[in-house]
């Protein structure tokens, strides 16, 4: 497949996750006022989207506390800077089992598996824009975690949030999850053209190597829209990589804590390194205005 390059790209900043970053980087924002202030510099700097996930404020540790989630959404919609809002929806999901010579029970500390309808309820009240469907189960690094996505519970959860007129981001970790979405757009689970975040380099799904991601990529419909990143490292070298493969760029906290050797970054310093890489090759940079345009999104205030 010849590459045609993205001339027109919006950034995406993945602002804090839900990994045990937030005692790694003093920049890894914790409460609901530090994403939120994140939030509006990272879409100073030239993110039209930012990716949100809410921690608890005292500990650093990843929540699903709706409470969180519509004080983020409050300060950022209140706030004088644009930027269209995209919410997790991948917590909840979650299975640790016992030792490999005992996996069961699972262990209930590390364990939180919920239903559809919860794990969407802060969607539901928030309106974001955007929220993220994590689309297959997939082994993570840890040795006995297991990302939980049943075909069942993604039919679900995409169900409700097609419903609501959020549209989800589909997270496609591997070439399976891919295949997938597509079957879920075939079903009218999800409309078309969808939206998909290629996942490259996260243990144990598609490696960043580049026959990988242009794998991912000639598996994405011809019209739909899709977005990249990398771990670490090879975050701004993906960025390059989407944009030449015809793609979006996403950088950030979530994925890459560093600026460059031994400098840790902000949101808003990765958004303008990637800025300057996307500029650089000649592509504009997009604001939010442009991004619901062209992805016939609708900005609402929360419920």
């Amino acid at each position: 497949m010849p590459l045609t390059m993205n001339k027109d790209v919006f950034i995406t900043a993945a602002l804090t996750g839900s990994g045990g970053t937030q005692d790694r980087s003093p920049h890894v924002p914790r409460s609901p006022q530090q994403i939120a202030d994140s939030a509006i510099a990272a879409a100073k700097a030239g993110a039209a989207i930012v990716h949100c996930h809410v921690r608890d404020p005292e500990t650093g540790t990843p929540s699903r506390d709706l409470k969180l989630y519509r004080e983020l959404t409050d300060r950022v919609r209140e706030s004088d800077t644009d930027v269209v809002l995209n919410l997790t929806a991948g917590m909840g999901g979650d299975i640790v089992f016992g030792p490999t010579n005992a996996p069961l029970p699972v262990n209930a500390a590390g364990t939180d598996m919920i239903g559809a309808e919860e794990r969407v309820a802060h969607i539901a009240e928030c309106r974001p824009e955007i929220c993220t469907l994590d689309c297959g189960t997939m082994n993570f690094a840890e040795a006995d975690y297991v990302m939980t996505n049943t075909p069942g519970m993604l039919r679900a959860m995409g169900k409700m949030m097609t419903d609501m007129g959020v549209k989800p981001e589909i997270e496609a970790f591997d070439t399976g999850h891919l295949w997938f979405a597509k079957e879920l757009v075939k079903e009218g689970v999800l409309d078309s053209p969808a939206l998909v975040q290629l996942c490259m380099g996260v243990p144990w799904g598609a490696p960043d190597d580049l026959n990988t991601f242009m794998a991912m990529v000639n598996n994405v419909p011809d019209d739909w829209t899709f977005s990249a990143f990398a771990l670490g490292r090879n975050q701004m070298a993906y960025a390059a990589a989407a944009v030449l493969a015809g793609g979006n760029v996403r950088v950030g906290l979530e994925d890459n804590l560093w600026l460059e050797k031994g400098v840790l970054a902000t949101n808003a310093q990765l958004v303008t390194r990637a800025r300057g890489v996307i500029e650089g090759m000649g592509a504009r940079v997009i604001g939010p205005a442009e991004v619901r345009e062209k992805l016939g999104l609708t900005k609402r205030a929360p419920v």
